[in-house]
């Protein structure tokens, strides 16, 4: 929750930063998008190599200890450059977060349960929006948006403390299949070897692939939503706190857990539901997300909303778990390291860049709605992550068919 209430603090008092500081929307775009994930991404895979060989808990300890006091530095940021660098600071902290967590959720839950599991865990992204957008726009609105970093920052330090000394290390792999008896120990796998085996694989692939063209969507519109609804639909930070907050929470949560519980009741029946789930929830979410753009009153379109909110989140939990499923135990926190490195880098890195310089550019011709019609622009982007989607059921049914054969 604190890693993801850090990471959209910024986006969520977008309008009272740029007016502070004064910058246009293509610079809230690379310091929310590009920026934050070129060092999120980077550091993420030798913390996954590290973590892989190391304390996990220790580490998300260390980790959330670190973004939690960068985003303090962001609220005593006094410039542009001195904000770019605060949060180039708290994306090198985060990436010590979501690889670990994710493997040691897999040693807690064995197979057949980390769908539901994982799903529970990624409730954390909706519920630490719903609470950046309650407490972060109420701490902005009664005081100003500095206040709301720091507040937010020394919660994460306190955290960071309870979870360094309260959390157990789970044994790794002690839910998984045992080996034969007389089986041979294998390996630990190299770094390498581990990365030649991730992008080697059509499954693994595909879906850091799909699950980046469903990012790009998702982060541009959450890194945009509340200065879009404030600026062109008439919001205010007092209505944001309160019902954006609830949307965010109650639909963008509900979509997350329910996608990991039917992966878990679905996907015994055939691996494919990884990849079905969420292309029919993205092509549902299609005319909802248009909709929400095309709303004349800011009502109408939080009504809208709420169907892109729960249905553009129903990747994540299976895709998350299907990577944790498809290798080693040893290979988990940098599996989902090199996963977020695919989805991150395409989604949270060029998905804001690319809406906000979008927004600038037709600035010029609509200063009204600039950022009204950038949005029309990411539709687009859902086709290709459901086409990617497919294209990835196609793949795990190639997979189901190669295994029932060679049993047979």
């Amino acid at each position: 929750m604190l890693n993801f209430l850090d990471r959209q603090l910024l986006s969520i008092l977008a309008k009272p930063i740029q007016d502070d500081l004064h910058i246009g929307d293509g610079q809230i775009g690379l310091i929310t998008g590009l920026y934050f994930a070129l060092f999120y991404c980077t550091i993420s895979i030798p913390v996954g190599w590290l973590a892989d060989r190391t304390n996990r808990v220790k580490l998300v300890a260390v980790a959330c200890g670190l973004w939690s006091a960068a985003t303090i530095a962001c609220g005593v940021s006094s410039s542009y450059p001195q904000l770019v660098l605060s949060r180039m600071a708290v994306g090198v902290g985060e990436a010590g977060g979501v690889p670990p967590s994710y493997a040691i959720i897999s040693d807690y839950f064995g197979p057949g349960t980390r769908g539901t599991a994982l799903g529970l865990f990624n409730l954390g992204p909706a519920i630490g929006q719903m609470l950046g957008v309650a407490f972060g726009a109420s701490i902005a609105a009664a005081y100003d948006w500095r206040s709301a970093f720091v507040a937010v920052g020394a919660v994460g330090v306190a955290t960071a403390v309870l979870v360094f000394f309260s959390l157990k290390e789970p044994k790794r792999g002690g839910l998984d299949q045992a080996p034969a008896a007389g089986a041979v120990p294998q390996a630990r796998e190299s770094f390498w070897t581990t990365c030649r085996m991730f992008f080697s694989r059509p499954v693994l692939r595909l879906t850091a692939l799909a699950g980046g063209a469903t990012q790009f969507v998702t982060y541009a519109l959450l890194n945009f939503a509340t200065l879009f609804l404030m600026r062109e639909k008439g919001m205010t930070l007092q209505e944001v706190a309160l019902w954006y907050a609830l949307l965010i929470g109650i639909a963008g949560g509900g979509g997350i857990f329910i996608a990991g519980r039917l992966a878990d009741w679905l996907v015994p029946k055939t691996k494919r539901a990884y990849a079905w789930l969420p292309a029919a929830s993205l092509t549902l979410a299609v005319p909802f997300y248009v909709g929400f753009v095309w709303a004349p009153t800011w009502q109408l379109s939080m009504l809208f909303l709420i169907g892109p909110m729960f249905l553009n989140y129903f990747y994540l939990s299976p895709s998350v778990a299907l990577v944790q499923e498809e290798v080693k135990p040893h290979q988990r926190v940098l599996s989902g390291a090199l996963l977020l490195l695919v989805m991150n880098l395409i989604g949270l890195g060029l998905g804001p860049t690319y809406l906000g310089a979008v927004s600038d550019g037709f600035k010029a011709a609509h200063p009204g709605n600039s950022l009204q019609l950038a949005l029309y622009t990411l539709v687009p982007f859902y086709v290709l992550a459901v086409i990617l989607f497919l294209i990835l059921g196609r793949a795990l049914g190639r997979e189901e068919t190669a295994a029932k054969g060679a049993v047979a």
